[in-house]
């Protein structure tokens, strides 16, 4: 990679080639011997740039920390005992040691600097296969929503979430979908909490919501993982995450999952045994939800009309608009 250091050093060797050495100290404020210098690495580098790349100042010869071998032991016994535990707290545990054993005690920073010359010290969680190899767990990166996310326009951002409800014994769980620019809302019945159903939901969601989703937010639960964020990785969606146990960045659904319970699941919940006949009913109340129900984050509008009033010009919402 060349710099852009490395490239007014050609630039200057460029002029001194042309207008000569006085105009190009008095130019560029460099001496001669500098200027030979630079000529001889891009002569020695077959007219590379990079080799006017400046070079690292690093001293060859650095200071190695020293301490006593009792504070960097206590110290990586406390990482082996604690492994996500940090220099700051490390600190505290190691400060009672040094004082019973008359031991100097580093401070925070020091400390880390320790645990960096010691390999860092990570200790990862293992996990056993189904034909008892023993394997290390990977932590995988997701992406959260970001921080001041304000969706702007219908599908802007879409959350799913899921309702557990147990009914004689038997478990049924009901997926949730909110548009958050415009609440409005889906919802479906189903037996499993496997990602397979979920994806199935995300494809009814796509089909009957008539804006493409351009970000999709859910929590870390196993039913929006593999083949739900495989089919958002295919469509090119981007998936964001909420931190765990924080469902207030999950607000909107969280909101349309308590207004549901307390407007139909409650009333309706023997009917989850056969999910066929829950469904149906929770299409005709989810319609009315959409169309009539007045949402005070709205200003008491129902979503569609909300839509219609505040996103006419691509509404594809199928509906009348009766605006005068």
């Amino acid at each position: 990679m060349i710099s852009d250091k490395a490239k007014h050093k050609a630039k200057v060797i460029s002029f001194w080639h042309k207008y000569g050495t006085e105009a190009t100290e008095l130019a560029f404020d460099v001496k001669e011997r500098t200027l030979y210098y630079w000529q001889a690495k891009l002569k020695k580098s077959g007219g590379n740039l990079e080799a006017l790349n400046n070079k690292s100042t690093k001293p060859k010869n650095t200071r190695i920390r020293s301490w006593p071998q009792e504070v960097i032991n206590k110290i990586k016994t406390i990482r082996e005992e604690h492994p996500n535990l940090g220099k700051d707290k490390v600190y505290i545990e190691l400060k009672d040691y040094c004082k019973d054993y008359n031991l100097i005690l580093p401070k925070p920073a020091t400390i880390g600097n320790i645990i960096k010359d010691l390999g860092g010290l990570r200790k990862r969680p293992i996990k056993i296969r189904h034909n008892g190899k023993i394997v290390l767990k990977k932590r995988v990166k997701v992406i959260r929503k970001p921080k001041n996310f304000k969706a702007s326009f219908p599908g802007h951002c879409g959350s799913f979430d899921t309702i557990e409800k147990i009914v004689h014994g038997s478990r049924r769980y009901v997926i949730t979908f909110t548009d958050v620019y415009s609440r409005f809302s889906l919802a479906w019945a189903t037996n499993s909490h496997a990602s397979t159903a979920a994806k199935e939901f995300f494809d009814l969601t796509t089909f009957l919501f008539p804006y493409p989703l351009q970000n999709v937010l859910t929590d870390n639960g196993s039913e929006f993982k593999k083949y739900f964020d495989q089919e958002l990785r295919r469509l090119h969606k981007l998936h964001w995450h909420t931190y765990p146990k924080t469902p207030k960045m999950n607000a909107h659904c969280e909101r349309f999952n308590r207004s549901l319970q307390e407007e139909y699941i409650d009333y309706h919940e023997y009917e989850l045994l056969d999910t066929n006949v829950f469904n149906k009913g929770l299409m005709k109340h989810l319609l009315w939800h959409n169309t009539k129900r007045p949402h005070w984050s709205l200003k008491l509008k129902s979503p569609v009309q909300y839509i219609v009033d505040n996103y006419p010009q691509d509404c594809n919402m199928y509906l009348t608009n009766t605006r005068p």
